[in-house]
């Protein structure tokens, strides 16, 4: 045991009633909503990069926190993850995920990070024996050092590429070590800044092969776990391939990937692209690709990805809602990718964002199965829809433009529009949230 969470309690859930900030008011890991206990629908993950190796810096100034455990060595590594589990465990947290260069010190060469990571997997995993958390998923970070400022899957280097997918194959054979039950790519430099030195077509094929080598090794590995892209419209390159849910669809289809490959969207990164959460959840469940999240918020009047923990349940309430129409997580969970503020510099300050994340998401979970089980709003949009229902409707869509035509001329087909009782919906909405 270290002593950095010293004299923090484990947290239990005390019901809506407790003003003990060191509890659950709306977590409880046992409760059984829709058939299946809120620990299982929720799937919580901490993530180790943002409260165990993020610095405090921003945009405008550096390092605020000073961890014992910042360092380049592999015992401060190990003093690292005995501090995650240490707050797994006072979180009762199911999972957490990482990226390769949160849990090991960057080697001098890539041979030498290699053995870095192995090293610190297999301490890891010492850890897990003795903790209930688990691996959601695992990643790897090709896009901090500077080798990667011009991208990875897509450099102009093909050195740049190989080392890219060696680090790859890497993270994948930790995860897999780990039992993780995802594998998630992001792009975080897979973009370009100006086209006056870019090959779009160059590299967008790169990326496509990469991507299909990666589903290629986990089938060879038996990897049992579900590969993620997660999407994100800029920042930090100007123009990203991986934009939104559609945009990579339409990659995973050029490709031939959309059935190997499910997508993990970020609340952030669905504002960032000029879209709400709830919409790129809703789509990418229509197009069968909805694998898991990230959770958090950004800050509505600045220009970044502010990644802060979530504290507005009816905006996640929808979000959840969108969850549970497509059935629920299958491999994926809800994943905090937030940073604690750079001026929340104690211990409690990380215990307590997860707390709050937490019970904010139960909350918001409670209110969209509310809604889900009483069935009004999935009612009211299947009665907006009916007509599609009759035979007439079907055979139109076997049929020609010439018979359709034919059809409105005989009948005198004339329609009235109808009202989309928008208003008369959200407060039905309200009702629950």
């Amino acid at each position: 045991m270290t002593d950095f969470f010293a004299g923090i309690p484990q947290i239990r859930y005390e019901g809506e009633g407790s003003s003990n900030e060191f509890a659950f008011r709306h977590y409880n890991p046992d409760e059984v909503i829709l058939g299946k206990r809120m620990e299982e629908h929720l799937r919580f993950a901490v993530a180790w990069w943002h409260s165990f190796a993020w610095p405090g810096g921003d945009p405008f100034g550096g390092q605020t926190f000073e961890r014992p455990w910042f360092g380049d060595t592999l015992e401060l590594s190990k003093l690292k993850a005995d501090v995650a589990f240490e707050m797994f465990d006072i979180l009762g947290a199911p999972f957490f995920c990482f990226h390769d260069a949160d849990i090991r010190p960057e080697g001098a060469t890539f041979a030498e990070s290699k053995r870095n990571l192995e090293e610190i997997v297999d301490y890891i995993g010492t850890k897990m024996e003795g903790s209930k958390t688990k691996l959601l998923w695992g990643t790897a970070n090709l896009f901090s050092h500077r080798r990667f400022m011009a991208g990875a899957a897509t450099n102009p280097d093909p050195d740049v590429f190989a080392w890219s997918a060696a680090t790859v194959k890497g993270c994948m054979d930790a995860t897999m070590k780990l039992g993780g039950a995802n594998y998630v790519l992001w792009g975080g430099r897979e973009g370009y800044e100006t086209l006056l030195n870019t090959d779009l077509t160059r590299e967008a094929e790169n990326a496509g092969r990469f991507l299909q080598m990666v589903v290629d090794y986990k089938h060879k590995i038996g990897f049992q776990g579900t590969i993620l892209i997660e999407p994100k419209p800029q920042e930090p390159s100007k123009h990203q391939y991986d934009y939104d849910v559609a945009t990579v669809y339409g990659f995973l289809k050029r490709f031939g990937l959309e059935k190997e490959v499910k997508l993990n969207i970020e609340q952030g990164h669905a504002i960032l692209a000029g879209h709400s959460f709830e919409h790129e959840l809703a789509l990418a469940a229509s197009l069968g690709i909805l694998g898991s999240i990230d959770m958090n918020r950004n800050d509505y009047q600045s220009g970044w990805d502010t990644d802060q923990f979530p504290h507005n349940h009816p905006e996640m309430a929808l979000a959840y809602y969108e969850i549970l129409r497509a059935g629920g997580f299958t491999t994926g969970g809800t994943n905090f990718d937030a940073k604690i503020r750079r001026q929340s510099l104690d211990p409690e300050d990380l215990v307590l964002a997860h707390v709050g994340g937490m019970d904010t998401c139960a909350r918001a979970l409670k209110a969209a199965a509310r809604l889900h089980e009483d069935g009004s709003l999935e009612e009211a949009r299947a009665a907006r829809y009916a007509g599609w229902e009759t035979p007439e409707a079907q055979a139109m869509l076997a049929s020609s433009l010439e018979e359709i035509e034919a059809r409105v001329l005989a009948e005198a087909i004339n329609p009235e529009p109808r009202s989309g009782r928008q208003e008369r919906l959200e407060n039905l909405w309200n009702r629950f949230v």
